[in-house]
């Protein structure tokens, strides 16, 4: 990464959910030239393909009916710094021929634009999928691949870092100590041999989660990991409530309907903050709600947009 930022080439983060690669992407942004120049972030799947090539270059004043001011775009509000194009494979075809042209020369017209405009902006782009697939199958076009993978980096899952798992747990202690202001406490040798040896299906960010939830659990400054669940067991346990692990028996139908309700909502709105890595304002265009209405939704709730952010 340090020899990457050392360059303006542009680089194709690869790994499963949860390995860090948004973290990839802001190191190699932060250790070079460009870190005193905006980093801005974008999930390629919150692009609606109607609105993608404005989202990307803006538009000019008067371009279609609501457009009573330009905008920039992303594009233009990354001059002089990096564009992530997180989840680049969910970028529909006519997107990748949009992106592939900027590529090329740096140059693109704003939507009602009279004229080319040029933008110095580095392009790290981030995936979770097989591009040798998704090329063969006509998903994503040859020539981008390319043209994004000049530089690559691998990200391999948590399950084959070895002791990093423990390095990882020291680590997010010792934040979350400082976030809650309590001593470092320690983690049990039992604990440390089941880290060891679960397969970590959510990655780091599965870590962080478990971590965290188990900081706030210790007692006499000793951290217990232990039983770590499985999310495939969990969910076969759950299965007969129909997804739900409630146990509904000489509870009253309404209660039983507001606990079923209250569940969905809390687990809905973890998915969503995650999904946009503690983007609110993203979060509740995909929830179809207002920022503000979605914000009541997460403080009701008690949950925090910071426990999500990569």
């Amino acid at each position: 990464m340090r020899r990457f930022a050392e360059t303006s080439a542009h680089v194709l983060v690869q790994g499963e959910t949860g390995t860090g690669k948004e973290l990839v992407a802001r190191a190699i942004h932060y250790l070079g030239e460009r870190r005193y120049k905006p980093f801005v972030p974008v999930n390629c799947g919150a692009l609606p393909d109607n609105l993608m090539e404005n989202e990307l270059f803006g538009h000019a004043r008067g371009a279609f009916t609501d457009a009573r001011e330009s905008q920039r775009g992303l594009i233009g509000s990354a001059e002089g710094g990096t564009l992530f194009l997180d989840e680049i494979e969910c970028l529909s075809l006519k997107g990748q021929v949009a992106l592939l042209r900027f590529l090329q020369d740096g140059h693109y017209r704003q939507l009602g634009g009279h004229g080319d405009l040029r933008a110095d902006v580095r392009i790290v782009a981030a995936s979770n999928q097989d591009f040798s697939e998704l090329v063969r199958n006509g998903q994503f076009r040859q020539d981008l691949y390319y043209r994004l993978a000049i530089m690559s980096v691998d990200l391999p899952p948590l399950r084959q870092r070895g002791n990093d798992i423990l390095l990882l747990i020291d680590h997010f202690l010792a934040r979350f100590a400082r976030e809650y202001r309590r001593p470092v406490p320690v983690l049990d040798r039992a604990s440390a041999a089941a880290a060891l040896t679960h397969s970590w299906p959510g990655n780091v960010r599965e870590l962080e989660n478990i971590v965290h939830r188990q900081f706030l659990l210790a007692d006499e400054g000793v951290v217990h990991l232990e039983p770590i669940s499985d999310p495939a067991a969990a969910a076969g346990a759950s299965e007969a409530n129909g997804g739900w692990n409630i146990d509904f028996a000489g509870m009253d139908m309404k209660l039983a309907k507001a606990e079923v309700i209250a569940r969905f909502e809390r687990d809905y709105l973890e998915q969503a903050i995650a999904m946009t890595r503690g983007n609110v304002s993203l979060a509740a265009q995909h929830a179809g709600k207002e920022r503000r209405a979605f914000g009541k939704l997460l403080k009701k709730y008690g949950i925090d947009r910071n426990r999500f952010q990569a």
